[in-house]
């Protein structure tokens, strides 16, 4: 991935989200690409659109999940990485908010 982890992961314009019990459909209206994502996915996903920045969204994940923090970085980075490509998500500056602050 190319992105920092200090970077921030917004949706693109015209992403449709939608949740089906705990899993969740993106859908992009502008190409018509769509991806389902299972409950860990979700997850990822809600904790990136939430979190200021990426690492803040890793460490929010690395305190609800028994993984080791190398694993959910590859996880993240080839997660964002597979948003991206699709053009489901956008990749700007963080928010200077800390999780502590909110």
């Amino acid at each position: 991935m190319d992105h920092s982890f200090f970077s921030r992961i917004t949706a693109a314009p015209g992403i449709l989200f939608r949740l089906v019990d705990q899993e969740a459909l993106l859908l992009n209206l502008n190409t018509e690409l769509y991806i389902g994502l299972d409950i860990i996915g979700t997850r990822m996903w809600n904790a990136l659109m939430e979190a200021p920045s990426i690492q803040a969204a890793y460490e929010a994940l690395l305190q609800e999940y028994d993984v080791e923090p190398a694993q959910l970085r590859e996880d993240i980075e080839a997660f964002v990485g597979k948003l991206v490509e699709q053009g489901l998500v956008q990749v700007g500056p963080a928010e200077f908010a800390t999780s502590a602050g909110k």
